[in-house]
């Protein structure tokens, strides 16, 4: 249980740039929305965990500041054992863009995170601690072609973890007016003192069905680390 409580929240914790891990520093525009209801799993050799659903709620509170939350139903079964199913750490964030992308210079912006343990650790739904995240993420766009990325540091405080560093980076294209492929790479410093560090590779799909409604799904594996496969998979409505 104790490997199903430290692989359980991995792919949420960074989390933030659906259907990718890694984030950009663009902030829902000022009154508008955006709603995810979405699943996660994640599966090694020792557990498959994940969300099933997940919600999730953006929020353009004022000029270039958006609020964050997550609320998930967690899910998680070690290999030859039993499955449990419930309430999970709750995401809190919030969104911040201070440099406008112009033609020579890119967006920048910072979206820290908390991780509230709601989830119960005991049954590998929750980390039983609190977590943070500071980031700093950037993005710049040419015709069709986006790519942002960038790094942060996570504070992992408990037993047997350690603090830790994310960098990643991807890019992706516009297609046509329905659909935007993409690609990422992504790395973690260990989080745990007896763990390794991990490099990983996602490529993702945005299906923009109408002005209001899309479908988000992406999945990749690792590279460098525990052999892990990973997935995303959502509805988002923008208002």
């Amino acid at each position: 249980m104790a490997a199903v409580t430290a692989v359980a929240l991995v792919p949420r914790r960074a989390q933030a740039g659906p259907p990718y891990v890694t984030d950009d520093p663009e902030p829902v525009e000022y009154r508008h929305w955006e709603i995810y209801l979405a699943t996660m799993p994640d599966f090694t050799h020792a557990a498959a965990t994940g969300t099933a659903p997940h919600l999730e709620v953006n929020y353009g509170v004022v000029t270039n500041v958006q609020l964050h939350t997550i609320v998930p139903l967690a899910y998680a079964r070690p290999s030859g054992g039993p499955t449990h199913y419930g309430p999970g750490d709750i995401e809190l964030g919030m969104k911040v863009r201070f440099v406008q992308e112009r033609d020579l210079v890119p967006m920048v912006g910072t979206f820290p995170m908390l991780e509230l343990p709601v989830g119960d650790q005991g049954k590998g739904l929750g980390t039983g601690r609190l977590h943070g995240l500071v980031p700093l993420w950037l993005q710049k766009s040419i015709g069709p072609w986006t790519t942002y990325g960038g790094a942060g540091y996570w504070w992992n405080p408990g037993t047997g973890n350690r603090s830790f560093w994310y960098f990643g980076w991807l890019v992706q294209r516009r297609l046509s007016e329905l659909a935007t492929l993409g690609a990422e790479l992504y790395y973690t410093t260990p989080d745990q003192t007896d763990g390794g560090r991990n490099l990983r590779f996602n490529a993702g799909l945005v299906v923009d069905l109408t002005e209001y409604h899309h479908l988000l799904a992406s999945g990749g594996r690792s590279i460098v680390g525990e052999h892990t496969f990973q997935g995303y998979l959502a509805y988002q409505l923008t208002l």
